[in-house]
């Protein structure tokens, strides 16, 4: 349901593995697997993007702990969400707080169906 509107397949299929992420992120480090907590998700469709907005009921994400960047260690089992949600949206934004993301994505087939080829004709 919430990547429903998503119809080409690789756009899909990057935003599913960037929304699992936050998901994820929502659920395990911001509501700390705590049952009784919940989470807000908001989807938007605008004309040109694809936008999707998660809150958790945690404390927030520091600005100083937003690292987007692979872990050092390529064995370990965390430190890769953020990262995967930056590669897999065109915009990736925090709420002050911390405990809000917004994320979004280009919608293509917009882009695509207002895209008109030329053709160039060398030889006249």
């Amino acid at each position: 349901m919430l990547i429903e509107p998503v119809e080409l397949k690789d756009l899909r299929e990057r935003v599913e593995l960037g929304l699992h992420e936050a998901l994820i992120n929502a659920v395990v480090h911001g509501n700390s697997n705590e049952p009784e907590k919940f989470i807000r998700i908001r989807r938007i469709i605008t004309p040109n993007w694809f936008v999707w907005q998660i809150q958790d009921q945690g404390d927030g994400i520091k600005f100083s702990q937003r690292n987007f960047s692979l872990p050092s260690e390529i064995e370990s089992e965390n430190g890769r969400g953020l990262f995967l949600i930056h590669e897999c949206f065109d915009d990736v934004r925090w709420s002050n707080k911390g405990n809000r993301l917004q994320i979004a994505c280009r919608r293509w087939d917009f882009c695509l169906s207002r895209w008109t080829p030329r053709i160039f004709d060398f030889f006249s």
